[in-house]
């Protein structure tokens, strides 16, 4: 089986594809930041101390922070239980469609959490927080479950 063949052919491929749109929204997070850092007058003495700016950033430019290191969060919590899956699949493990449906799920929901943070609407934000986080931990029980 090629590399190529993992994205389109497997039943391993919603997890593969929940790992890359995951990982994904970890770059894509940093988008709005580096924004909110050249409308604080960046500076090239700026590099110096990066962290520094957080100060002159505008309130979502801050919330733009805050989702970006909340994205990397999730993602070290949404990894392990994606490569988990891709793994029991290869091996011939069968889960039900709910595994699939939370590992499609956890990317759009983290999608949704960092323009709702962004944007500042608590709310949804906190919805789609906690959305994603079950849909992690579906795949972690999931998985868990095929090893007894």
């Amino acid at each position: 089986m090629s590399f190529a063949q993992l994205f389109t052919t497997t039943d391993a491929t919603p997890y593969i594809w929940s790992l890359v749109l995951s990982a994904g929204m970890v770059i894509l997070s940093i988008a709005p930041l580096y924004v909110a850092r050249f409308k604080s007058q960046f500076e090239m003495g700026d590099l110096a101390s990066l962290r520094s700016m957080f100060d002159r950033y505008p309130d979502w430019g801050k919330r733009a922070s805050w989702a970006q290191q909340n994205s990397f969060e999730s993602f070290t919590l949404h990894a392990p239980a994606a490569l988990f899956s891709v793994v029991a699949v290869l091996n011939g493990q069968v889960f039900p469609s709910l595994a699939v449906a939370a590992a499609i799920a956890h990317p759009i929901f983290r999608a949704i959490y960092v323009v709702a943070y962004i944007t500042n609407i608590p709310p949804l934000r906190s919805l789609c927080w906690a959305l994603g986080l079950l849909c992690t931990g579906i795949l972690y029980g999931l998985c868990f479950s095929i090893m007894r």
